[in-house]
């Protein structure tokens, strides 16, 4: 199976790039940060304290997160609902941040994320994939960009969807969200040694794209 896996901090194109690369090479993309905006969602439905791990935890027996897709697009059901509208929300992308901080979050999500990589040729786009989800994946990238540059992406994609908030706020929670996900213990945001990586700050999608593919064989 070629499996492809793209890491890096929120904002740096991973996601766009990740499902434009996939189409280019007829295999799956599999968009893992909706999995823990599923949960951080749930989480926020329950009022919920997202950085307790007991609270979380005691959800998540009886917590179903399943990608399907529905005309070729990717779809994330929560407890056999489609949740997919509502995820991209500023407040379920710091709930996701900090839910994906514990360790029985990440143990019941990889194991989905793994036997769907094991099943199929894919691309997976996240923070830990090159490191602790497929480390045997055969070709790794590490993406980034400076946080400015993410928060002005970020910001504009909130604005287009209609979403009220500040570009500051948005920059702030860049920042907030790139400490959580690398200094965290289990599974922390960072590059693996083996995988190529690159800066997109002054990159189109056009251009990531290119480089992507240019590194696959």
């Amino acid at each position: 199976m070629k499996n492809i896996a793209i890491d890096g901090p929120a904002g740096a194109g991973k996601s766009t790039a990740a499902k434009i690369v996939a189409k280019k090479l007829g295999i799956l993309y599999l968009d893992t940060g909706a999995m823990y905006r599923a949960i951080g969602f749930k989480a926020l439905k329950q009022s919920l304290d997202t950085k307790n791990s007991q609270q979380i935890e005691s959800i998540l027996k009886d917590t179903s997160v399943e990608i399907k897709y529905i005309d070729g697009v990717q779809n994330i059901f929560l407890d056999g609902e489609n949740i997919t509208q509502y995820i991209r929300q500023n407040d379920v992308s710091m709930a996701a941040s900090d839910v994906s901080a514990i360790p029985a979050v990440r143990i019941k999500l990889v194991e989905i994320q793994r036997e769907i990589a094991k099943n199929n040729d894919c691309i997976l786009d996240g923070r830990d994939i090159g490191t602790y989800v497929l480390p045997n994946a055969k070709y790794k990238f590490y993406i980034t960009a400076t946080a400015e540059e993410r928060a002005k992406r970020r910001y504009k994609e909130l604005s287009e969807k209609g979403q009220n908030i500040s570009f500051e706020e948005v920059l702030q929670n860049i920042i907030v969200r790139d400490k959580n996900d690398s200094e965290r213990e289990f599974a922390p945001l960072k590059k693996a040694d083996d995988a190529y990586e690159f800066d997109t700050t002054t990159m189109s999608i056009d251009d990531v794209v290119k480089e992507l593919l240019s590194k696959i064989k």
